[in-house]
């Protein structure tokens, strides 16, 4: 059995693992490149595989640095099955859509306005491809182990982190192989902690937080504070949110503290039309949280949502204290650019990021405390309070993940260690070679490892 690192090395974006045995050819996860340029660009190369060859996919979870170059694949010749969780099958149905969209959208707008080197600007994919991509999708329960070919079984474990997440457990014949996909946290707010696995032979690990340690503040708190501060000046609070997991944790936070009388009743708009989608799927998915239906109806109690863009690009117009909720996560496309270049110049507001923020995208600069930051090709002074709290995160900080591997009752012959940027992925490596031991790698891109 082979693997292969066509992503996710070097970065938390782009992930992609190809396993072949000579007869069979599995991708374990299909995510896009985001953030610094040279990265965004692998997007559009060639991949090291022809995707005819490839006869399954199998899905950790939704996120579209997991699973947004799915389209592609199949538009580029990809007829097989992927195969995932209901709930990562029913996020993909919202998410994968979406981002087609905004690809054509972006594609319309840099052409219309002159920005962009090239004559004309096209999307990646569109929002039909990504439809029709939707078609290869076959939901799988949790905790069962299913054959995959002549020598392949694998099983899906919940992950934590977001609805439908996944570790997946590949066995070729006698050999193990689990791929954590992103590991949740055991005490998050609303999803409930990940399974733990016992035993692998090799394990492939995400290192997001793999040097840090989550702020103990409560998040509540914190998340308090901001809005009081913010609103006595008058301001705009604008949090940039991924629509899936974290916009739903803020709603419910905000709801929670006007229930509380701890922050003034500020009209909150959820200004993404694919966060309400998904916020719908709580109710559906109790199981794997630790909310309440009624909890779930009420986290968008006093909401009001923002359809269309003609809605959105009014809240730009009014300057009275407000919270808006919007995607992108790391402020790269979408809505909340037009909402930065609205309000990022005004001391008076706050934009507020609540997750990680990758090398190379506009919530990383921010948050790095740039002057100035490029929006649709001008510059904007920031003048606004920029906050991060990553108290909020959906992925294990070290501490946690070193505690979830705590649980293997033997030594794995290798660990893999992924999806983090370089001084992450190593500081993971030492820690788990320090308290456990272990053989830790940190592969490079296109690296092809054997596995006996």
């Amino acid at each position: 059995m082979n693997l292969q690192f066509i992503g996710a090395t070097g970065t938390v974006t782009g992930s992609k693992y190809l396993v072949s045995n000579g007869s069979q050819k599995i991708l374990v996860d299909c995510g896009l490149f985001q953030g610094l340029k040279h990265l965004r660009l692998r997007n559009w190369a060639p991949l090291p595989f022809k995707p005819t060859e490839i006869q399954t996919v199998l899905l950790t979870h939704a996120h579209i640095d997991h699973s947004g170059y799915i389209p592609l694949l199949v538009k580029n010749g990809f007829r097989g099955k992927i195969l995932c969780s209901l709930g990562t099958k029913e996020l993909c149905k919202i998410l994968l859509p979406d981002s087609g969209f905004l690809q054509e959208e972006d594609a319309q707008f840099a052409n219309k306005h002159g920005f962009s080197k090239h004559k004309p600007a096209l999307p990646l994919y569109t929002k039909g491809d990504a439809e029709t991509s939707l078609k290869y999708f076959h939901p799988i329960p949790f905790d069962q182990e299913f054959q995959l070919g002549k020598d392949f079984t694998f099983t899906f474990r919940p992950a934590g982190h977001i609805l439908g997440a996944s570790t997946i457990k590949l066995k070729h014949k006698k050999t193990t192989l689990v791929f954590t996909g992103d590991l949740g946290r055991p005490h998050d707010l609303i999803m409930k902690p990940p399974e733990p696995v016992e035993e692998t032979d090799y394990l492939v690990i995400e290192s997001t937080y793999g040097d840090r340690l989550h702020s103990t503040i409560d998040p509540k708190a914190e998340l308090a504070e901001v809005i009081n501060r913010t609103a006595h000046r008058g301001g705009v609070i604008i949090i940039p949110s991924f629509a899936v997991g974290r916009a739903q944790t803020v709603l419910y936070l905000v709801y929670q503290l006007k229930n509380e009388k701890k922050i003034p009743d500020l009209p909150v708009f959820l200004d993404s039309p694919m966060a309400t989608d998904v916020t719908d799927l709580y109710c559906d998915f109790s199981a794997e949280h630790r909310l309440s239906h009624a909890q779930c109806e009420n986290m968008c109690q006093g909401v009001r949502i923002v359809n269309t863009p003609e809605e959105s690009k009014e809240l730009d117009y009014g300057k009275t204290p407000r919270i808006i909720i919007t995607a992108s996560g790391m402020a790269t496309g979408g809505r909340v650019v037009h909402h930065l270049k609205a309000f990022i110049s005004d001391e008076k507001n706050t934009v507020l990021f609540t997750g990680y923020q990758a090398a190379g995208t506009r919530g990383e600069a921010l948050v790095h405390g740039v002057d100035k930051i490029k929006i649709h090709g001008e510059y904007h002074s920031v003048r606004a309070e920029i906050v991060l709290q990553d108290s909020l995160s959906a992925h294990s900080d070290y501490n946690e993940t070193l505690d979830w591997l705590s649980h293997f009752k033997r030594a794995p012959k290798e660990v893999f260690i992924t999806h983090g940027e370089p001084l992450q992925a190593d500081a993971l490596r030492l820690k788990i070679s320090e308290k456990f031991g272990w053989n830790c790698t940190v592969p490079e891109y296109l690296e092809t490892v054997n596995l006996t």
